[in-house]
């Protein structure tokens, strides 16, 4: 199949791209190369999927309608992923107009694209962010998530309801899926493991906010791909709505479903650390700091409706997946300038 990617020189853009690759299909891959961190590591990641016949780069930012509608009518995608976004909940407090700008227009430009092209599959990253501190666990993709606590949520859950408009007005059908804290290797240097790791290495002490009594919700990078792959082959319709004890998303007035891609296994930010000490080998100096503004005290997904729908769910362990991560960093931590 023919795969449109946003975000291809991201952490989850680019093993989307790289699996899907390996599998045979076709991908397209859009991506700004935006300056938010080390270049060298986005750079390095597109060069990886170069080395594929076809994989067709395309360097352009979101807001650039006629790059975006040339590089997709061209190719004319049977899928459409948009990844690209502009991540981190903390950089949101200081330059909140590169969200708007990425995030509400640039996403709005694939809405209309995926329009005119009537794609087969449109499927939209979204985020756990949006369910703000909700008291309520595990978060259902049917609580409420109207009280987002940074402007970074706002724009995802914008995203998602703008998706839900086109996809009732046009019928596009569409998957919005929220991410619950992925990582792993080629992961982002604004990432707690990433810091973690790299500060230990370096002597130095690691932040720990919230006093180390937060937890999430982590996702390895290989299940997260394995679930966005999947979903993307169930189209939203009446015909693969989930009945029984498991509530669906499945919109009544749109071929849309929300889906939350997380294992529903939270772990203490204490014992994350623990994990990342007896892989290093070493104990982390810990600099005790409180919650900062707009963090929440936890993240934990019910993977009910992933499963029912795919019939499984994340289950790689922190123990393996900080493993992987470390063996990745030390490999590359020289090379990239890390």
């Amino acid at each position: 199949m023919r795969y449109f990617v946003t975000g291809t020189a991201g952490f989850i853009g680019f093993h989307l791209a790289r699996r899907l690759l390996q599998d045979g299909h076709e991908v397209a891959g859009f991506d700004g190369m935006t300056a938010y961190y080390n270049l060298r590591l986005k750079e390095a990641r597109h060069a990886a999927l170069a080395q594929f016949p076809a994989f067709r780069p395309t360097l352009a930012m979101l807001e650039d309608r006629a790059a975006l509608e040339k590089a997709m009518i061209d190719f004319q995608p049977d899928v459409i992923v948009h990844l690209a976004a502009q991540a981190g909940v903390r950089y949101s407090l200081e330059n909140p107009k590169a969200y708007l700008d990425s995030n509400l227009i640039g996403s709005w430009n694939i809405l209309e694209l995926a329009k005119t092209l009537k794609v087969g599959h449109l499927m939209l990253a979204s985020t756990s962010s949006v369910y703000g501190a909700n008291p309520e666990v595990p978060f259902r993709e049917t609580d409420r998530a109207d009280e987002p606590l940074t402007f970074y949520a706002a724009t995802k859950k914008a995203t998602e309801l703008m998706a839900h408009s086109y996809s009732h007005l046009y019928r596009v059908p569409t998957t919005a899926f929220r991410f619950f804290t992925v990582y792993g290797p080629w992961g982002r240097p604004d990432m707690a493991l990433f810091k973690f790791v790299k500060a230990m290495i370096e002597d130095r002490e690691i932040e720990v906010y919230g006093e180390g009594k937060m937890s999430r919700d982590f996702t390895f990078i290989d299940d997260l791909v394995d679930s966005i792959i999947d979903l993307s082959r169930i189209v939203p319709s009446e015909e693969n709505r989930v009945e029984g004890s498991v509530r669906d998303t499945l919109s009544h007035q749109a071929p849309f479903r929300v889906v939350n891609i997380g294992g529903g296994q939270p772990v203490g930010l204490l014992d994350f650390i623990e994990v990342i000490e007896s892989v290093m080998g070493k104990p982390a100096k810990r600099k005790m700091l409180p919650m900062q503004q707009g963090d929440v005290p936890r993240t934990y997904a019910s993977p009910d409706l992933l499963v029912a729908l795919t019939g499984k769910k994340p289950e790689t362990g922190v123990d393996t997946g900080v493993r992987r991560f470390v063996e990745w960093y030390l490999e590359h931590r020289e090379e990239l300038g890390l």
